[in-house]
């Protein structure tokens, strides 16, 4: 991956052979000079060429400049112009003159199309964005071509016959190749404005907002949602809300999702559960005349305060994993019913913090997520021990004691690989590098001392590419569907309807047996960097003899295999500070930066009888996580059903309540008065 400061010299060249090129179209304009005319013209295609394929990001830095795509086609051509009208005699204005004003008409036209492209997509622009919900009666379409939405890429498709018609009549003096050019460039235009204008006809535009807020409720009313959950964020925090998909889809009663990110609803992954996008805060109060009682929050946002103001539903926190970080005891949590986590150390954290949550209002869960995670069975059983490093990642604190990748993670996997008996798999989060570049930095260095390691380490592959293959695309058939590069909401709407029923029971089996598949693809002794949506981090964890981590939630995931696991302490702070500040860590081996102790790890991993801290895991298992019975996601869904009917008893009085505050009726008091006399 190049770095910020590598792109700099490639954007420079690129801005200065642009630059370069208009300059010699001008000079061989003015001249006039054909050869330098027919060269700069072709340097200037071909730069804007590369611009749209590669360097995308310095289009927008152009458009700021004021040198958008249109003043710099619009300059291309008007130089050719200033050169035809300069190759000859005077009298050459009269025969170009027609030239010219076929060329103005078809630049009238590419603003017609933008205007149409722009009333196009505000049509298709709906108050609410769906998955996995039959949303045809809101007249949904496939999108128009991506050319047609994009102005760029569509003048210089359009507008190339008549530039390059233009530099042939340069070339060879005859005026008929202009204009051949610019009437296939007027051709195209009058195509594509024909094409916006048909989709604007009223029966070809998908619904307005009243009738689509109409379909919204009937739609409520008719699948009556009970549990909800509620996630907001930006584009890499999705997995917030991925994790918490499959506890939802297994509760009882009628879930949904609800979103606030029109670009959110195509990150959430595969799932049964029906998803609402709801934009505008109009649009999500609707919800209060629904019939749903709960709403799960992953995370916390900007936006959850608005839907904290519907008053008939309740509310409970969930997070998205048990740490010791201080963003699990968030004073915001106090805004909600209920908080819930996995065991009573989260309920003592809460205590110790003194941010606002009652105690009362702490419901201990367990992670239903964790049901995947297989316990351990003693000693490696293979050939090699396999240690799984995940660290975490730099955090918006600048802590430097939050990831081990800065200080500590190159000394780690070199003290890994540098034992023959270890194979190591290496899990980086997604957020590495996106606050700290020396994480970032550290990360690609990491991965290429293991690409190192494995080229030492060359063995046979097994027999097992095929079946990964199958098993792929039969995983990818249930959980993608096919929906075209260029397919907007509106389409993928139409496209990602209601599933099939059985869906989720197949994709389940299908994972399962990928997930088989992949390990048994890989060699034995190769390390591994997993980076990927798959296999999953649980799937890892069934892989893993020993993990070492950082000070997060994962680290009280993997107690549920009851494995040994290693912390890395690049705080500053001594051991024993470190453990009593971190009670995740009371029973890990505490690694040093410098790698200190990753030898006893091993031995502790490969005979069990000197694991002197297997009693502290089991204990701080109970702790963390609660206890093993009854399981996480019977208690996950008997909190559920207590909170939604919590939820029915506060409408049903509030509704009493408003029934009492409202007036009698004018015309009731005449009839009264006569009654009583």
């Amino acid at each position: 991956m190049p770095t910020p400061l590598s792109r700099i010299p490639v954007r420079a060249l690129v801005t200065a052979l642009l630059a370069a090129a208009f300059c010699g179209q001008a000079v061989a304009a003015l001249r006039p000079h054909v050869p330098l005319l027919l060269a700069a013209t072709v340097v200037s295609l071909a730069v804007e060429g590369v611009l749209y394929r590669w360097h995308r990001g310095m289009l927008s830095a152009f458009a700021k400049s004021h040198a958008d795509v249109t003043v710099r086609h619009v300059l291309r051509d008007l130089l050719l112009v200033v050169a035809l009208l300069r190759l000859g005699e005077q009298q050459r204005e009269t025969v170009y003159t027609p030239l010219v004003a076929g060329l103005l008409a078809f630049y009238a036209l590419h603003c017609a199309i933008q205007a149409a492209s722009v009333l196009v997509r505000r049509t298709r622009t709906l108050p609410v964005v769906t998955r996995n919900i039959d949303a045809c009666a809101l007249r949904l379409s496939p999108a128009p071509p991506v050319l047609l939405r994009r102005p760029g890429h569509r003048l210089l498709v359009f507008g190339l016959p008549a530039t390059a018609g233009l530099l042939a009549t340069a070339a060879t003096d005859d005026p008929r190749a202009a204009a051949l050019g610019i009437a296939l460039s007027l051709g195209l235009a009058l195509l594509g404005l024909y094409d916006l204008l048909v989709r604007l006809l009223p029966s070809r535009r998908p619904a307005g907002e009243r009738e689509t807020l109409a379909w919204l409720d009937a739609w409520l009313a008719e699948y009556r949602p009970t549990v909800g959950l509620y996630f907001s964020g930006g584009a890499s925090s999705a997995y917030q809300a991925n994790m918490w998909l499959e506890p939802l889809a297994r509760l009882d009663g009628r879930p949904l999702i609800v979103l606030r990110e029109r670009f959110m609803v195509q990150r959430i992954a595969p799932t049964d559960v029906p998803i609402l996008c709801l934009p505008k805060v109009s649009t999500l109060m609707r919800l209060e005349e629904s019939s749903l009682q709960v709403l799960i929050h992953p995370s916390n946002s900007g936006k959850t305060s608005q839907v904290l103001r519907i008053p008939t539903l309740k509310h409970t926190f969930v997070n998205h994993g048990e740490s010791d970080k201080l963003s699990s005891c968030n004073p915001y949590a106090k805004a909600y019913d209920e908080v819930w986590v996995a065991g009573p150390a989260a309920r003592e954290r809460y205590a110790l913090a003194e941010v606002g949550v009652e105690d009362k209002d702490v419901v201990e869960i367990g992670r239903p997520q964790l049901d995947a995670v297989r316990p351990s069975k003693g000693a490696p059983a293979g050939a090699c021990t396999t240690v799984l490093y995940a660290p975490t990642w730099e955090g918006w604190d600048g802590n430097p004691g939050n990831t081990s990748v800065i200080d500590a993670g190159e000394n780690l996997v070199r003290a890994l690989l540098a034992d023959p008996g270890v194979r190591l798999l290496y899990k980086p989060h997604p957020l590495t590098g996106s606050v700290d570049p020396r994480a970032g930095a550290a990360d690609l260095r990491i991965r290429e001392l293991i690409r190192a390691a494995n080229r030492e380490r060359a063995g046979e592959r097994p027999n097992g590419a095929e079946e990964l293959g199958l098993r792929t695309r039969e995983l990818d058939r249930l959980t993608t569907t096919a929906v075209r590069a260029g397919a907007d909401p509106v389409e993928r709407m139409l496209v990602q309807a209601a599933p099939e029923p059985g869906r989720a029971e197949a994709v389940a089996a299908a994972t399962a047996a990928w997930e088989r598949a992949y390990w048994a693809s890989l060699p034995e002794r190769e390390h591994q960097i997993v980076t990927a949506p798959r296999p999953t981090l649980y799937s890892c964890f069934n892989q893993a003899d020993v993990l070492v981590s950082d000070v997060s939630s994962v680290i009280s995931d993997f107690l549920a295999s009851g494995k040994p696991y290693a912390v890395a302490n690049t705080s500053g702070l001594s051991e024993d500070v470190f453990r009593k500040a971190f009670p995740t860590v009371r029973a890990a081996t505490v690694l040093t930066p410098d790698a200190a102790g990753v030898a006893d790890l091993l031995e502790a991993v490969r005979h069990p009888g000197k694991d002197e801290l297997a009693e502290e895991r089991a204990e701080l298992k109970r702790h963390l996580l609660g206890p093993d019975e009854p399981a996480s996601q019977v208690r996950f869904n008997e909190a559920v059903q207590a909170l939604c009917s919590a939820a029915r008893e506060h409408r049903a009085r509030r509704e009493e309540r408003l029934a009492a505050e409202i007036p009698e009726q004018r015309g009731a008091a005449p009839a009264t008065a006569a009654s009583e006399r």
